[in-house]
């Protein structure tokens, strides 16, 4: 068993390799970037939990996918920006694996938590009548913690196996930690045979739940279609979930693309930039969309932001 301990215990993350001379305009984008999605994410998830007339499923949602976006992010950026102001870009053993959970877990969150908001919208605009008791407090709870912790689990499951991989090098050609690149490094590949079923078998997972959300967003326009107030509630509720979910999706894609290409065509930064969109867009659109979208979010929102200002001015 000792044998199938890897003794790297340091990875050198070369993803900067190519931008240092542009280290401080880097370090003050990225710590702006970073502010910019705290600040809307907390403003966001305080006015619902402080506001007891957004306690309703829809509202709460948009809370746990706000939360998730800074679990997300902040597994990401603290890291990021200690190695725009470091000479030496290096994470330990333990951290990388860390690192690789969160990443993962947060991608995979994300897309759970936008299945549970596309069903809770099927409900309310399908099934009105019964809405209240089919998405009580209870099932609310269940599909929340489903949102986090099967994710968690079935990532942890993929990170745990890469853990007793004996690997052969210490590099990987990015800005941060990701699972795949650390199983390339295994020095034999048959070791690597468990990883590649249960990543598959994720995938397939979260490929179902993709097909799940184009699958209520269909009966959900085939509804909507002929009743002016439907159409009403679908423009006013839908649309920000599906420029949410549009708005994940092809970030995700453009880092799935660019990971299975293996192209140096590009150049490192553009590489760079597309490794992260998904950790930039999502986290700073999706609160944004809602917050100017949904009425009651948006009036609370400027509501504090107006009585501020009078006390300012007083």
């Amino acid at each position: 068993m000792m044998n199938n301990i890897s003794v790297i215990t340091m990875f050198f993350l070369s993803g900067l390799s190519e931008t240092m001379k542009y280290k401080f305009t880097l370090f003050s984008l990225t710590l702006l970037c970073y502010c910019l999605i705290f600040l809307v994410n907390v403003s966001v998830i305080v006015t619902i939990i402080l506001d007891k007339n957004l306690h309703e499923p829809m509202y709460i949602l948009l809370c746990v996918l706000c939360m998730n976006g800074l679990y997300g992010t902040t597994g990401f950026y603290p890291k990021f920006l200690w190695d725009l102001l470091s000479p030496v870009h290096v994470i330990s053993y333990s951290g990388c694996l860390v690192q690789a959970q969160v990443m993962y877990s947060f991608a995979c969150s994300d897309l759970s938590i936008l299945a549970v908001m596309a069903y809770d919208r099927y409900v309310a605009i399908c099934q009105p009548l019964v809405y209240h008791s089919i998405v009580s407090k209870k099932r609310l709870i269940m599909l929340a913690c489903y949102s986090w912790l099967t994710p968690f689990c079935i990532v942890g499951l993929n990170v745990l196996l890469t853990s007793r991989l004996k690997l052969c090098s210490p590099y990987i050609a990015r800005l941060f930690c990701v699972n795949w690149i650390i199983v390339r490094l295994a020095c034999y590949l048959a070791e690597t045979t468990v990883n590649s079923i249960v990543a598959y078998m994720a995938i397939i997972i979260y490929v179902f739940h993709g097909l799940f959300i184009v699958l209520s967003y269909m009966i959900l326009i085939k509804t909507c279609v002929n009743s002016k107030e439907n159409r009403a509630k679908f423009m006013q509720t839908c649309v920000p979930h599906l420029i949410s979910l549009i708005t994940f999706l092809v970030t995700i894609l453009f880092d799935v693309m660019n990971m299975r290409m293996r192209s140096s065509d590009f150049p490192q930064p553009l590489q760079n930039f597309i490794a992260i969109e998904f950790l930039v867009i999502p986290p700073i659109m999706n609160p944004l969309i809602y917050g100017f979208k949904l009425t009651k979010i948006r009036n609370r929102i400027l509501g504090v932001l107006t009585f501020k200002t009078k006390l300012c001015m007083y």
